[in-house]
């Protein structure tokens, strides 16, 4: 499948993590790959690819998954809807060249880019085991969400373009339905990704242990060999 890309890190063994990061509307792969060069050191055995956006917007070489122009609450959802098959694809497709299995899959999203990964873990189960949402959002909110999912929500406190409420409701509704998440809210921080929020997510990779794992355990199960990933 082509599509505009930028190779962060690609690790001369067989990768055992895949990172996928996901751009803003009018950034470009390469600009996001700047957020990837902080997580590259930190899983030297993970290929991290940053991903661009199917359509043109702004100047080039920007990129987006969907017009904002003239969206609303109520045509967001299908715009997302129209789109995410190529999403998937993408996904899929990075998982078979690397050889990396979903459960060894992070999608790391700022705001457009963290829309499409919330929304891609809604519409495809077992797509990925961790999704990071730097400033993003759900078009809407989740009725169910796969038990071996594990949502970390980062936001902004002052982001003036999606509003940090969005991220409280969707915390709420994962609660409701009993999905796995973090949620962390920065201090004085806009519509932007600072060294505090990267932190953050380096941490809840590294360090969070998946709820599933828990729920295994208190069941007399293990994880699957596969299901062990170092992103924790």
């Amino acid at each position: 499948m082509k599509h505009d890309h930028f190779v962060v890190q690609s690790p001369t063994a067989p990768a055992k993590q895949l990172l996928l990061l996901f751009h803003g509307v009018g950034d470009n792969p390469v600009a996001m790959g700047e957020i990837g060069s902080w997580f590259a050191p930190v899983f030297p055995d993970a290929l991290v690819v940053s991903i661009g956006g199917p359509l043109p917007s702004g100047r080039e070489p920007g990129r987006e998954w969907f017009s904002v122009t003239g969206v609303t609450e109520e045509n967001r959802q299908q715009r997302i809807d129209a789109i995410m098959p190529t999403f998937i694809d993408v996904v899929r497709d990075w998982q078979r060249q690397s050889g990396v299995t979903p459960q060894a899959t992070a999608l790391i999203g700022f705001s457009q880019g963290a829309i499409m990964a919330l929304e891609g873990i809604k519409a495809e189960p077992n797509l990925a085991s961790r999704v990071v949402a730097f400033s993003g959002r759900y078009a809407g909110l989740p009725q169910q969400i796969p038990s071996n999912t594990t949502v970390h929500l980062i936001h902004g406190d002052e982001d003036t373009v999606i509003d940090v409420k969005y991220a409280f409701d969707s915390a709420e509704a994962l609660e409701r339905i009993g999905g796995d998440f973090t949620l962390d809210v920065i201090d004085g921080l806009g519509h932007a990704i600072d060294d505090r929020s990267i932190q953050k997510a380096l941490d809840h990779l590294r360090y969070t242990v998946p709820k599933h794992y828990f729920d295994e355990a208190l069941s007399g199960g293990t994880p699957k060999d596969d299901d062990v990933i170092e992103l924790l």
